[in-house]
């Protein structure tokens, strides 16, 4: 799939870092490295959070009342994660909310804003892996991916995430 070319140095545009956000404790490291960095930078904090899709319950309004709990978990997990990059950098971030396959909706999110010019993600600390996004947008998806994408190992303190991005 071609994507829409990145615009974030052209006049008018800012360049932008995407964090994913969801309820993993790692996820927090991507939300200080991506604040600090645009703090650091002047430029802009886009955090997205997805929702599974609810399945199988498009009778009697069951399933528009499933989304809507859907986007309201997404909404708390967005608002904590903005907590956090108003903490560690004095940062306000745009907020997106989405419900769907994650992959499939940061590609969606990437495509439509020009001005997205990396994607953030953590790394997870188990023994089972970096967890499943990292592991798919860094294997398959990794060669053909629009943006670059920042994995920050899971296992960095504040402290260090402060040394990295300034």
């Amino acid at each position: 799939m071609p994507y829409s070319r990145r615009r974030s140095y052209e006049a008018g545009h800012r360049p932008k870092f995407l964090v994913f956000v969801d309820e993993t404790p790692e996820c927090a490291r991507a939300v200080r490295f991506a604040a600090r960095r645009v703090a650091r930078l002047g430029a802009k904090l886009v955090m997205l959070a997805v929702s599974d899709m609810p399945d199988g319950f498009e009778w009697l309004g069951v399933g528009d009342v499933m989304r809507a709990e859907a986007e309201d978990e997404a909404e708390e997990q967005l608002e904590a994660a903005a907590t956090l990059a108003r903490e560690a950098a004095g940062v306000e971030p745009e907020r997106i909310a989405r419900v769907g396959n994650k992959q499939e909706e940061i590609l969606k999110l990437i495509d439509e804003d020009e001005d997205i010019s990396f994607l953030v993600l953590a790394a997870g600390t188990s023994s089972e892996g970096p967890g499943p996004l990292v592991s798919t947008l860094a294997g398959v998806a990794a060669s053909t991916f629009p943006v670059p994408v920042v994995i920050v190992p899971g296992v960095l303190s504040d402290e260090d995430i402060d040394a990295l991005a300034g």
